[in-house]
């Protein structure tokens, strides 16, 4: 790619650029953004790729902003009969015993997943902690993004619903646009238990669905393909895989990186369950395969 030498500032540039502030080649930052698609870290991509690690991290803020936008835009007005919710737990910067309950920028944060059950989608997301307030911001984006009434399904989450009655965010905010029913697990408890694995379930002793308004089918109420997602998640993307030194240091990058995840899922990863489909495809969204370049230069 040809590149030219700015006399005013000492800058080097090519006539177009990938992505926003991005100074390197196309190819090159497809291939960046595609290493941390695949649970690669920003070091390793670094090495991989052979460029410095600080183009690296200004790819995956401009890569993140604009699947960030593009997703905002692009998975609106969708006829999907059957929404699932959860919430993936991870941390930033340091863990949540260290950092201060009230620090809005280090700690314990969640990332919160609406699921299509059939289409496989991520509808919408949202990181942030896990209260009542970023649940109901949650599920308004939630809203605005479906086309008809749909069935949902979610845990016993506060932020959600009370635990005694049916009233809740989802009443408040989808009382008219979905039909509501919770799963709940109970995990049998070792009382000899003294480590701090707890992210290791233990063995479900119960579990318990309860219609919380509207006419869902109790044969759908069910969370797991919410879960599922959850681990694909945890899979493919470097800073949610568990006891490792790849967590996020800032949340900027957490929520960037969070964002390509959700693209790449979306639109480049086909699904042998949606027979070799992605869930966007499966969606009525588009009708192929993307490449990350594709996804990379969509316009908004």
């Amino acid at each position: 790619m040809q590149r030219f030498f700015c006399v005013r500032c000492g800058k080097s540039f090519s006539e177009s650029q990938p992505l926003p502030g991005i100074r390197v080649e196309t190819d090159k930052a497809v291939q960046i953004v595609e290493l941390l698609a695949e649970t690669v870290g920003i070091r390793a991509a670094s090495r991989l790729a052979r460029v410095d690690l600080g183009t690296v991290l200004r790819v995956l803020e401009s890569a993140g902003e604009h699947c960030a936008r593009f997703l905002d835009a692009k998975v609106r007005n969708l006829t999907v009969p059957i929404v699932q919710a959860d919430e993936v737990y991870s941390y930033v910067q340091c863990q949540p015993h260290i950092a201060k309950e009230d620090d809005a920028e280090r700690g314990e944060f969640w990332t919160f997943l609406s699921i299509a059950k059939y289409e496989k989608l991520i509808i919408n997301y949202h990181v942030s902690k896990r209260t009542g307030e970023d649940a109901a911001e949650f599920l308004t984006d939630l809203r605005s993004r479906m086309a008809m009434k749909f069935q949902f399904t979610t845990d016993g989450f506060r932020g959600y619903c009370d635990h005694n009655c049916s009233t809740g965010n989802v009443e408040r905010i989808l009382g008219d646009a979905c039909h509501y029913a919770t799963e709940t697990k109970i995990f049998k408890k070792d009382p000899n238990f003294t480590g701090r694995r707890k992210f290791f379930a233990p063995e479900i002793v119960k579990v318990t669905r309860k219609v919380r308004f509207g006419y869902p089918d109790m044969r759908e109420v069910t969370t797991a393909h919410a879960e599922r997602t959850n681990l694909s998640l945890r899979t493919f993307n470097r800073r949610f895989v568990r006891r490792t030194i790849n967590f996020s240091k800032k949340l900027a990058n957490h929520r960037h990186a969070v964002a390509i995840f959700a693209a790449t899922f979306n639109f480049c990863r086909v699904h042998i369950s949606l027979n070799k489909q992605t869930p966007a495809m499966a969606a009525g969204l588009t009708d192929h395969v993307w490449t990350v370049a594709e996804l990379l230069s969509a316009t908004i």
